[in-house]
């Protein structure tokens, strides 16, 4: 899962330039964080997770600094130059999205990235035989919405199928304007 990680980020931090600090809300164990620390060795590595038995995997990383808040109460006043979910926003209520998007936006210092299920109409399905507890929509549109300074910077899809594959996610790179 590292490798197929690795693939999934080196395109995005192609278009990033230089970035030196990185939050990751809803880590799980980091394995995100692991292959961005494979791909930016000196960047100070956030992790935020609610699940206890995931923190304390994720706190067992050297060089990631852990957090063990659920995204809405995870309070700080710093920021990262990039901050994002992968495979999170899918599992959270449509009604506490919102809060989620300010969260993302307010500890961005420059971009924001969402890697999730997409679908343009939002859709909610069966997960494991549980109802309300998958969703897909479009969430970077929504986002895209509701901040008029982040500005689309690049996307991309990696199929199941691939060689490094990624479950059919849809990634979309976002940043802010000065």
């Amino acid at each position: 899962m590292v490798a197929a990680n690795t693939k999934l980020f080196e395109p995005i931090l192609d278009r990033t330039g230089a970035i030196n600090s990185v939050v990751e809300l809803g880590s799980n164990i980091g394995l995100n964080l692991l292959s961005l620390q494979a791909l930016l060795p000196s960047a100070q590595l956030d992790g935020v997770e609610i699940n206890a038995r995931a923190f304390a995997e994720l706190e067992r990383i050297p060089g990631v600094t852990a957090h063990h808040s659920s995204i809405n109460d995870f309070q700080t006043n710093e920021t990262w130059d990039l901050a994002f979910t992968k495979t999170v926003l899918i599992h959270l209520d449509p009604e506490t999205l919102g809060a989620a998007y300010e969260k993302l936006h307010a500890i961005s210092r420059r971009f924001i990235l969402v890697a999730e299920y997409y679908s343009p109409t939002p859709v909610e399905i069966d997960y494991r035989g549980h109802a309300g507890k998958l969703f897909k929509r479009d969430f970077a549109g929504e986002i895209l919405d509701r901040f008029s300074d982040l500005e689309l910077v690049d996307y991309g899809f990696v199929y199941h199928r691939d060689e490094f594959p990624q479950d059919d996610v849809n990634w979309f790179l976002m940043e802010k304007q000065r």
